[in-house]
Order: C-alpha cells, then structure tokens, then sequence
C-alpha cells in the first residue's frame, strides 16, 4: 500500500469548517462532540475530475474529491467518515493525519438505485500508517473516473482484508490463491464481490472473537464444548471465506 502523488490541476486546498459538516450531515451533539475531540482539521485537498484529470466521468462516478484530516487522536470514529461521506455527495477518498504519519481510508460510496439523490455507504477500509514524508505513487493507470475509483479502493480492501486474515502476512493482490481471485478461467472477482468477500470476513473474525470471548468466561463442561463447536464452525467460515487460508 501506498500514498499517492496527486496531480497537481486537481489541488482545491480548501479547509472545511466542522459546522458546514453537521449542517448537511444532521449532526446531533454526540456527534458534533467526536469531531471537537477527534478532528482538528479538515481540508478538502484534491478534486479529481474529468477537467483536473482529463477522465471522463461515468454514471455513478463523475468526481472522486480528496480530503486530509488532521487528527487530534490517533484513533478517529468511523462515524467521522460517515458523517463527511453524507455531507458530500460525491466518492470520497481520506487521507488521515497524525503525528507525522498518513493512512488512507474510503469506503466504497455508490448512488442508491431506488433514490439517485442518496447514496448507499459500506465498511470502512484503510490502509497502514505511513510516514508523512515518504514517497507517492503515481496515480493507477485508468479509463474512466469509474475505473479510477476501482482501482483506488482495491488496494485498501484487499490490504485490510488480509490483516485480518490469521497468519497472512501478504496482500490478496500478490496472493493467487486468495478468494479474491477467481479460478484461472474465470474472470476476475468484481469490486462488488471482493468488497462482500471482505465484510463476511471481518463479520466472521468478530464472531471468532466473540466465541472465544465466551468460552474464556465459562467454566461448565457441557457448554464449553457446546462453545467450542460454534468456535470450529465460525472457523471453518472464516477459513472458506478466506481461500486458503488458516482459520485461529
């Protein structure tokens, strides 16, 4: 995973103030709250669009904005991200910042089929902390503001995915034999699918911490083999779920 270097027509250098947030997002106090305590910045950085870029926009995708979030903590709520994502009604791409260091994060943003004028949001993915002076890549080679969008959200699914996978130490885009990649005959998994594949995972990885959760506390015989059974198939689930990989 890596940083990128965007162009320089699509800087917007622009700094949000919070309240412009809460107004389009109809943040209540306990959200208004996590940004006072979690965000001390924001600044819509970059636009990306057919005229900053020279891609021609696609249905769902016509702009994909950049923006940069100071953080005041290390750790920022999800609920942040969400609350901008609904704020701005196009795809958006963070970049996170604290102490030196930068990650990405997006979830994967799309027009609701049945109300074109709202969007459907998923799970957040997100990249490791790297260092905020280190090298940027060049954006992905791509044909549409659609397939730039794509190809700027597969690196943080499969990364995160893989982080959570137990005893995975590389990403599905080097690892063949992952489900995120189809069989050899077969064309490779969409965006849409490998996003799915990676929320079952991460569902299925809470649950096996659940599971464990529980038969550490319980001492009576017939239910810790009772846990222990729900532990093997949530497991095996995840082992499934994850090609061949080993499940805890």
């Amino acid at each position: 995973m890596t940083l990128y270097d965007w162009p320089r027509a699509s800087a917007f250098g622009r700094v949000i103030p919070k309240n412009k947030i809460y107004d389009h997002a109809g943040a209540n106090t306990a959200l208004k709250d996590l940004f006072v305590r979690e965000v001390d910045q924001i600044t819509w950085s970059h636009k990306l669009a057919p005229e900053t870029i020279n891609l021609p926009a696609t249905k769902s995708v016509a702009e994909i904005q950049v923006f940069r979030i100071t953080q005041r903590e290390k750790a920022l709520s999800t609920d942040v991200l969400r609350a901008i994502d609904r704020a701005i009604p196009f795809p958006l791409l963070f970049e996170l910042s604290h102490g030196g260091r930068v990650k990405l994060a997006a979830t994967y943003k799309r027009p609701n089929e049945a109300d074109s004028t709202k969007w459907v949001l998923g799970d957040y993915f997100e990249s490791a902390w790297l260092p905020e002076d280190g090298l940027r890549t060049p954006l992905p080679v791509a044909l549409t503001m659609g397939a730039l969008y794509e190809q700027l959200l597969s690196p943080l699914v499969e990364a995160q995915t893989a982080r959570l996978i137990p005893g995975t130490t590389i990403g599905f885009a080097e690892a063949p034999q992952s489900s995120f990649m189809a069989a050899p005959d077969m064309q490779p998994l969409s965006l849409e699918a490998r996003i799915a594949v990676a929320e079952a995972i991460k569902a299925t990885t809470r649950e096996v911490d659940r599971i464990k959760a529980r038969l550490g506390r319980e001492r009576q015989f017939n239910k810790r083999v009772a846990i222990n059974a729900e532990l093997r198939a949530a497991r095996e689930e995840l082992k499934r779920l994850s090609g061949d990989g080993e499940g805890e």
